[in-house]
């Protein structure tokens, strides 16, 4: 450096104004109510998890679409029957351990019924999955305890805890390393080690004679299932499912109450009397120091000298209160996982499709959960029996195959009922001759396994043969109807189209009217099998029992056609059987 240039001072360059890259990250006026936090899961649930799981519950008991929230996922998720079980253990040279596993679902179902499967011998098996269930959506979480001896039939049950006796606000470090976190011990991982429960529930003091005791009783992991859905990495409590669409529960419902006590007060009929000097009325009644008059429907009353009467005649609800509640109805809708059209019951206005549309959406959502309650309740209590009753030897089967048995076990949630039954079911068999579908992607539509469902039909043809019935089963439905090639009036592209009529189906030779017009086989464009199955699409379709809609989806998604050529097809279907 010179040194003459510590006498002489540079010019700072110039600092630009700094642009965030993301407009989510903006702290200007517009974004000052945005709070955030960094706080990490347990941190942010722990001081508020008792305050929102009360609310949850108050809502599920005062709030009709709370109420309707849980009932829709106990009928979709759970169902009649609940979870159907089925065993698949193989022999060893392979084959399905028929005896066994028959052996094992028997004794299950023995197990499940009324009185066995917990400790208080007050419900079913299905009735516990429904109140896992209503308390995973309801309180976030729920501990089931499990507990062996020969008091309970296979000297097995389990017992619900609910979720106030693990104390959110017991934390400490232990001297061997472990941490109690909202009340459950962990180890160095996180992985919970044991559960701490309060002796009594905290809320149960109505019922003792005494205060209700902090004591808490420490139950190793191995005993207990702690079932709830982590939103976050390092959850160690679960959060309501309705969390968050409760503030716009709460609000909605009394905003509806608002309204109906307005149109009871605008039903009234309600007044005032005046008069320039304030008096010469004489009242039936006095509320406090203010005179009142009933009034009777049907009745009037002749008012003194100078005594006006002015009506009080409020306008609530107005005619915003469909269309508000409704907005407000769907957001909810919308944060439970759930349809409008079902958390609502409001069919007006509604077509197939859209019904269509928003309840395959959903079904979606209610086979997640089924899915999750599979794996972290209805299965790991499946195991602890079978454990158990191989232990007391139920069924004949010795505790060295329990591996056999318990890793063959299958679970399949309920089905549901078509929205449209003719045009689902054609859905189906076409999906099933296109390859596109299995047997038990079908059979899980209704509920049902792709084995008990084909050991029904063997039955059903020996039951048919001893009374000497004919068996008239197609196994995969009607016979192909021909195809009608045409040419694309646009493109000159040759198209295969639904000739609609009875006749049996023949690729061999194009029609005379193909042949008339020099139009190529359409046995020549795609192989038969495919053919074969896009005949049946545009069948259905000309038919009636297909919509359109679905039609092009089969094509573009079964086939790979184009989605410009699936509708010019299914167009020229639909055309074809007009003119027929």
């Amino acid at each position: 450096m010179a040194i003459f240039d510590i006498f002489t001072k540079k010019a700072k360059p110039e600092s630009k104004p700094f642009k965030r890259a993301y407009a989510s990250a903006n702290t200007g006026r517009l974004f000052a109510d945005f709070k955030s936090s960094e706080r990490s899961a347990d941190s942010e649930l722990s001081p508020v998890l008792k305050v929102i799981r009360s609310r949850s519950r108050d809502l599920v008991r005062n709030n009709q679409y709370a109420k309707r929230y849980i009932n829709l996922l106990k009928t979709n998720v759970v169902g009649g029957k609940g979870f159907s079980l089925q065993v698949k253990a193989l022999d060893t040279v392979g084959k399905l351990d028929e005896t066994g596993n028959s052996a094992v679902e028997t004794a299950f179902l023995q197990w499940a019924k009324l009185g066995n499967p917990t400790v208080d011998g007050r419900i079913s098996w299905v009735d516990a999955q429904k109140l896992c269930l209503e308390a995973l959506a309801r309180d976030g979480e729920v501990f089931i305890v499990k507990h062996r001896g020969n008091s309970f039939k296979d000297s097995f049950a389990i017992e619900f805890i609910e979720a106030d006796q693990v104390d959110e606000t017991k934390n400490e470090k232990l001297s061997n390393g472990n941490e109690i976190r909202m009340g459950i011990e962990l180890n160095q991982f996180k992985k919970p080690i044991a559960y701490h429960f309060l002796s009594y529930h905290p809320g149960d003091y109505d019922f003792t004679t005494m205060s209700v005791s902090k004591k808490t009783i420490r139950i190793e992991a191995e005993k207990v299932i702690h079932v709830f859905m982590p939103l976050r990495s390092g959850q160690t409590r679960g959060e309501p499912w309705m969390s968050p669409a409760m503030a716009g529960l709460k609000q909605l419902g009394a905003y509806i109450e608002a309204a109906l006590v307005a149109a009871r007060v605008g039903a009234s009929k309600m007044g005032f009397f005046t008069s320039p000097a304030g008096d010469g009325f004489v009242a039936d009644d006095l509320d406090g120091q203010v005179p009142i008059m009933d009034a009777e429907p049907g009745t009037f009353h002749q008012l003194p000298n100078g005594v006006d009467f002015t009506a009080f005649d409020p306008s609530n609800p107005n005619n915003e209160f469909e269309g508000f509640h409704k907005s407000v109805l769907k957001s909810i809708a919308s944060a439970l996982g759930v349809s409008y059209t079902s958390l609502s019951n409001d069919l007006e206005a509604t077509s197939y499709s859209s019904i269509r549309q928003g309840a395959l959406e959903e079904r979606d959502f209610y086979r997640d959960v089924q899915h999750f309650m599979i794996q972290h309740f209805v299965q790991p209590i499946f195991e602890s029996w079978l454990e158990s009753a191989m232990e007391m030897n139920t069924f004949g089967i010795p505790t060295r195959q329990y591996l056999r048995f318990s890793s063959a076990d299958e679970f399949s949630g309920k089905g549901w009922s078509w929205i449209d039954p003719l045009k689902e079911m054609n859905a189906s068999v076409l999906g099933l001759k296109s390859g596109i579908l299995s047997i038990q992607d079908v059979a899980s539509q209704y509920g049902k396994d792709a084995e008990e469902l084909m050991s029904q039909i063997a039955r059903d043809k020996m039951m048919a043969e001893q009374f000497g019935v004919k068996y008239a089963l197609e196994p995969y439905g009607a016979q192909f109807m021909p195809v009608m090639p045409y040419i694309d009036e646009e493109t000159g592209e040759t198209l295969s189209v639904m000739q609609p009529s009875a006749a049996s189906p023949s690729t061999d030779k194009p029609s005379p009217k193909a042949e008339d017009q020099g139009i190529q086989s359409p046995d020549k464009l795609m192989n038969g099998a495919q053919v074969a199955s896009i005949i049946e699409v545009v069948t259905a379709y000309g038919a009636g029992t297909l919509s359109q809609e679905s039609a092009i989806e089969i094509l573009i998604v079964g086939f790979g056609v184009a989605e410009d050529k699936a509708k010019k097809i299914v167009s020229g279907a639909g055309a074809a059987a007009s003119e027929s």
